[in-house]
């Protein structure tokens, strides 16, 4: 059974910083991209970041470039979302998700096909 669990929401200020994790199970974590997206009240869901843990290849959205950073450990099956100077506009429930993808990084949320529960992160002004 394919698990996402996300970890590491939360409140804080603007311009502080939060980490968030994505803990994988269930699949061939080194044949799968892992995304993380964003839903704020009344919008749609938006890529933030991605990543391939077959070959490390990166997306950032233009949004966050420059202040988010995706990272994977593969050996914990893991991908981490370290946020920095964080704003209010950030503020949205997080969600990762995983599609089998070798030598492609979709960034869509439309192409991931699980999904964890999500978490809260909130940036007050």
């Amino acid at each position: 059974e394919v698990q996402l669990v996300e970890s590491g929401g939360g409140l804080v200020q603007a311009g502080g910083s939060l980490r968030l994790s994505c803990a994988a199970s269930g699949f061939t974590f080194d044949d799968y991209a892992i995304g993380w997206f964003r839903q704020a009240p009344g919008k749609e869901r938006e890529g933030v970041s991605c990543i391939s843990s077959s070959d490390g290849s990166t997306y950032y959205a233009d949004s966050v470039k420059g202040r988010f950073t995706i990272s994977s450990d593969n050996a914990k099956n893991t991908v981490y979302l370290q946020m920095n100077s964080l704003k209010p506009e950030d503020t949205a429930v997080y969600y990762c998700a995983a599609v089998r993808a070798i030598g492609v990084l979709p960034s869509s949320p439309l192409s991931y096909d699980y999904w964890g529960q999500g978490t809260q992160v909130t940036v007050s002004s």
